[in-house]
């Protein structure tokens, strides 16, 4: 691990912008692997896809503590983190009010609560894309919040940690956009690779806004550890529980815990 350390130093030398924008380029590649994975793996289970996303919730859980709000207590204390949590959740959640509730991830389907006749053709695209794009966003930041914070070790375990559940996350939004009936499986792959590009300018916002400014630093873990979290509890969650996987879902979640806290403490 340490010499996977030295190489991405040498790579992206030691400007934690650069790592950041790194960071979020590797993350969004894992994510367009898992989009193509669809390609090969054209009708996987319900149940596979809820265990995989499990796995990405057991993930997500356990860097939001391990890699952003345990590092910026220890930062900043524990007030700025409580508000960024606060201000992060509070975020996500005007998201959803503004792209009514959206539960996609699995099924497909295009849930509007505010209008019950929903939406069809191209709206109904267009807000399945959102409403994907505005769930990555946090990861995202996460990844250039970890970089500008200057701890190397620790954002390259977020990193890593936030690609490897892109791979499934990537293939699950891939088979919704199938199921939804948005055209062939290259167009299905390819809306699972679009929604997963904001990650790249997120993470070098995150890296540039806590490097330049870094007061800021504890406040935005806190805030990408809300947005996570509050995506795994609204989204993600309720999705792999609602059909009958909870088991599988929740056997997937644990595996994710204990891969994470492998990777935090292989490369701590």
């Amino acid at each position: 691990m340490h010499a996977f350390v030295d190489l991405f130093t040498r790579i992206t030398g030691p400007d934690p912008i650069w790592q950041g924008l790194a960071g979020g380029i590797v993350i969004t590649f894992l994510n367009l692997l898992g989009a193509l994975v669809v390609l090969l793996w054209r009708n996987p289970t319900r149940k596979a896809l809820d265990t995989a996303l499990g796995f990405a919730a057991g993930v997500m859980l356990t860097a939001s503590f391990t890699s952003l709000i345990l590092p910026g207590i220890e930062h900043g204390g524990l007030l700025p983190v409580l508000a960024g949590i606060v201000l992060g959740v509070v975020v996500l959640d005007r998201a959803d009010a503004w792209v009514p509730h959206v539960h996609v991830l699995v099924t497909g389907r295009v849930r509007d609560d505010a209008a019950a006749g929903g939406r069809g053709g191209v709206a109904g695209v267009i807000l399945f894309i959102v409403a994907i794009t505005l769930h990555n966003m946090p990861e995202g930041l996460a990844v250039g919040v970890g970089f500008g914070g200057g701890a190397l070790r620790d954002a390259i375990t977020l990193m890593l940690a936030i690609g490897i559940q892109n791979i499934p996350e990537g293939l699950a939004v891939s088979v919704a956009a199938r199921n939804a009936g948005m055209g062939s499986l290259w167009y299905a792959a390819f809306t699972g690779i679009r929604a997963g590009l904001v990650e790249i300018p997120l993470a070098l916002l995150g890296a540039a806004a806590v490097t330049l400014v870094s007061p800021l630093l504890p406040y935005a873990m806190g805030f990408a550890a809300g947005g996570m979290l509050y995506v795994i509890s609204d989204e993600i969650i309720p999705e792999t529980h609602a059909r009958g996987g909870e088991r599988a879902a929740t056997l997937g979640t644990m595996i994710g815990v204990l891969v994470m806290l492998t990777l935090d403490v292989a490369l701590g």
